[in-house]
C-alpha cells in the first residue's frame, strides 16, 4: 500500500510530455461551466484500487472534465458512471458511483489504471506520449503482485498491454492476438480480457451494454479464482 502511494506521488509529479501538460493545466483553468465553482486537480492521475487485486482493469486516459477535474481515474464522467456501475454489480466495487476522491468508493480485488495519465487533445494521445508513459504502467504491475488477470478497455489499452507483458518476460505469441470484445488471450501465467471502452460513443450506440460488459468482469473473476 505505501508503495502505491509513493508510486502515486511520482506520477502526479510526471512533466513528461509538453503537449499533455498544457493541455491538462489549460482545461484546469478554463473549466466547463458545470464545473466552474470547483478546483480541478489538473495533474497526471495514477491508478486506484486494491493493492491484493487479482484484476487489473487498464483505460486509455483521463478525461478533460472526468479524472482530470477529479483526480482519480475514471471518475466524475460518464464513462465512469457505467464502468463503475458494473464492477459494483459484480462485486468489485462497495458502490455504484465514483464522484469524487474521499467519496467511500473502495475496490475489491480489482485495481483500474490507465496507459496515459493525463488528459489529452481529442482524447487522443500520441504514439510518443503512450511510450513515455508505459513505465508508470509496468511499475503499478510491479506493485501488484497477485494481479494475472488484465482487462484491457479499448483497443489502444489491449497493444499496450501487450507490449507491458512482453517487456516483463512473457512470451506474448506472435502474431500478437488482436483485440475484441470478449477475446482472451493467456500466455505466461496471463490472462488478457478484452472490453469495449466504456466511453459514451459505445455506451450510447448500444456498442456495448451494461450486459456485455458484465460479461467481460464474469469472466475475470472466474479466471481470477482459478489463479490462486
Amino acid at each position: 500500500m505505501k508503495e502505491l502511494a509513493a508510486l502515486a506521488g511520482r506520477i502526479q509529479g510526471c512533466r513528461r510530455c509538453p503537449r499533455l501538460v498544457a493541455w491538462r493545466e489549460e482545461a484546469a483553468r478554463t473549466k466547463r461551466a458545470a464545473f466552474r465553482d470547483q478546483t480541478y486537480w489538473g495533474r497526471p492521475v495514477a491508478g486506484f484500487g486494491d493493492p491484493e487485486a487479482r484484476v487489473v482493469l487498464v483505460g486509455l486516459a483521463p478525461a478533460a472534465h472526468g479524472a482530470n477535474r477529479t483526480g482519480r481515474v475514471f471518475t466524475g464522467d460518464r464513462s465512469g458512471d457505467f464502468l463503475f456501475g458494473a464492477l459494483h454489480r459484480k462485486g468489485f466495487a462497495n458502490q455504484a458511483e465514483s464522484r469524487q476522491r474521499g467519496d467511500g468508493l473502495e475496490m475489491r480485488d480489482a485495481f483500474v489504471t490507465a496507459i496515459v495519465r493525463c488528459a489529452p487533445p481529442a482524447n487522443k494521445p500520441s504514439a510518443h506520449e503512450r511510450t513515455e508513459c508505459r513505465p508508470w504502467l509496468e511499475a503499478e504491475l510491479d506493485l501488484l503482485p497477485r494481479a494475472r488477470v488484465a482487462v484491457a478497455l479499448g483497443g489502444e489499452a489491449w497493444r499496450q498491454l501487450l507490449r507491458v507483458l512482453r517487456e516483463r518476460g512473457l512470451e506474448v505469441p506472435r502474431p500478437a492476438p488482436r483485440f475484441g470484445h470478449g477475446v482472451e488471450a493467456a500466455f505466461g501465467g496471463w490472462t488478457l480480457l478484452g472490453a469495449y471502452h466504456p466511453s459514451q460513443q459505445n455506451t450510447f450506440t448500444g456498442r456495448l451494454t451494461p450486459a456485455m460488459l458484465d460479461a467481460v468482469l464474469a469472466r475475470a473473476r472466474e479466471l481470477a479464482a482459478g489463479s490462486t
